[in-house]
């Protein structure tokens, strides 16, 4: 008997496992950047606010991040295979009920409760993998694994608008629900298993993080409707330091802690930790946000937008093999942190963007920005893993997806506050030669350009002769918000580059130094200490 208790001794059918699982987990990146694709269609249909709209990407992201460690130790305790399929049926239900949805209430919901099944299938799943595989076919599994999640993320967009512009946006999630449903059927015949070690869930640290992490996403997309100075904000953030507090407590007390707050003393394992910036603040706002752009700005369809979109996302399924590859060559350590200059690079470049410019102009930027992300994707995982000992590799990946995850969330609600904020004073003052209500209301033209809804509000310009130059005028000021956001982001990314590059950087040298300056004969240990 292994360390992992097989509930099923057999492993049945593992090709079969295979696809099941890599079928689900396709589906999951493409839920997040899907739905932004969609938002334009559904704020429309629905009528809803920008804020309200934000929840239907945050709020799969936000419970897909939350749920993701407590769901994999409930796996371990009750069985891999029973969690995934409970995890299949959550976020087909959810996927069912989105594309059914009569308003944004419901609809936001629905997202919830569909990322919570995605946290749940995905740890589950990789762990069903992990024991139906073992030596080279366990690492070709998992290579698949990993192309399924970039598929998923790179043809996400392109898809989502096909859907939308030939089926309506309800089919964006009528068809997972599907796929989803499909999957269901192959559940029985995958093999099961579970780790008798596990002994409990961590509840007090899943909760408060999950309640901190909800109150300051609330607090971020709410802000720029009520005000950062609301009750309701003010509320929300208060809380959430009180709560990341309280989960500091917790988990110092707690035997067996979902977050191992000792390991951000790892200076590699906060650096690689860090090095997410490019993907969490870099490209996944502008897989949210850049569809309403091309949408808003020059007019575009949503399936258009989609493929546009490519540009960015496709090179990210390619460069996860290339940098495996390139570390021959070039160390891991280096790649990451020129990962993070090079998404600085593109992302400044990208203010090139103008309503009506050339889309192949715009194509060395977002695909720098791709190659960035996608150098990203092959390597952090395992650094995250290799930069602590063997004995924590499972608290660090679980720390690491996490983090990650939760910072996606944030980055795509901070980001959209900035955007409505930058557009928002980009275009005050500028409606005043116009007969319309937006003349006076330049947030809530901001919130519809963010939408990718333009197309209404120059539909309210008297008279009608006038509302192609309310547009051009409209698009310009939505391009300067976005140049702000880009050159906010670039950044970030280039100051997170020397954080990044100080952590990862080879102490070896400045170890060698230290040792010679040592007594002739040192201890072991004291070498050692050295060498860290």
């Amino acid at each position: 008997m292994t360390s992992t208790a097989l509930i099923d001794d057999r492993v049945r059918r593992p090709g079969l496992t295979l696809l099941a699982v890599c079928l689900t987990v396709v589906l999951f990146p493409l839920a997040i950047t899907g739905a932004s694709v969609a938002l334009p269609a559904i704020s429309a249909d629905l009528d809803n606010s920008l804020a309200a709209g934000q929840w239907v990407v945050n709020g799969y992201d936000l419970t897909y991040a939350s749920f993701m460690l407590a769901s994999g130790s409930i796996a371990d305790l009750v069985g891999r295979r029973k969690v995934f399929q409970v995890g299949v049926l959550l976020f087909a239900g959810g996927a069912l009920v989105s594309a059914l949805a009569p308003n944004i209430i419901v609809l936001d919901l629905a997202r919830a409760v569909a990322g919570i099944g995605a946290a749940a299938a995905t740890t589950s799943g990789s762990a069903i993998l992990a024991h139906a595989f073992d030596g080279p076919a366990r690492a070709r599994a998992f290579g698949l694994f990993g192309t399924s999640v970039g598929i998923g993320l790179a043809f996400g967009p392109s898809i989502a608008g096909v859907l939308t512009s030939n089926l309506g946006w309800r089919s964006v999630f009528l068809v997972p629900a599907i796929i989803g449903l499909v999957v269901l059927l192959f559940t029985p015949a995958l093999a099961d298993s579970r780790n008798p070690q596990a002994s409990k869930v961590d509840w007090p640290g899943t909760v408060t993080f999950t309640l901190a992490l909800l109150l300051l996403i609330l607090g971020l997309v709410e802000g720029p409707q009520l005000g950062w100075g609301s009750p309701l904000v003010l509320g929300s953030f208060i809380g959430f330091v009180v709560l990341l507090v309280v989960f500091g407590v917790v988990e110092q007390r707690q035997s067996e802690p979902m977050f191992d707050l000792s390991l951000l003393k790892h200076r590699k394992f906060v650096g690689v930790s860090l090095a997410t910036v490019p993907v969490v603040f870099g490209f996944t706002p502008l897989a949210v946000y850049l569809p309403a752009y091309f949408i808003a700005a020059d007019g575009v369809s949503a399936q258009k937008a989609g493929l546009i979109l490519i540009m960015l996302t496709g090179l990210t399924l390619f460069f996860p093999t290339i940098a495996g590859y390139a570390t021959r060559w070039i160390s891991a350590q280096v790649q990451i942190a020129l990962t993070v200059i090079l998404a600085a690079v593109g992302l400044a470049w990208l203010t090139v963007l103008e309503p009506g410019i050339s889309y192949w102009a715009l194509l060395p930027p977002l695909a720098l920005i791709g190659i960035a992300v996608g150098i990203s994707f092959g390597l952090l995982d395992g650094a995250a893993v290799s930069s602590v000992e063997v004995s924590r590799a499972g608290m660090a990946a679980g720390m690491f997806n996490t983090v990650r995850l939760a910072g996606e969330t944030i980055a795509i609600a901070v980001a959209g506050s900035l955007l409505v904020s930058f557009t928002q004073s980009s275009v005050s003052g500028k409606l005043d030669q116009f007969d319309t209500r937006y003349a006076d209301d330049p947030e809530a033209l901001a919130n519809l350009m963010n939408q990718g809804e333009l197309e209404s509000a120059a539909k309210t310009v008297e008279p009608a002769a006038q509302r192609g130059d309310f547009t051009d005028v409209a698009a310009s000021a939505f391009a300067q918000g976005f140049h702000s956001l880009l050159w906010v982001l670039a950044a970030l990314c280039a100051v997170t580059f020397v954080v990044v590059a100080l952590l990862l950087r080879d102490r070896r040298d400045d170890a060698a130094a230290a040792v010679e300056q040592k007594p002739a004969s040192p201890r072991p240990s004291e070498v050692a200490h050295a060498a860290d």
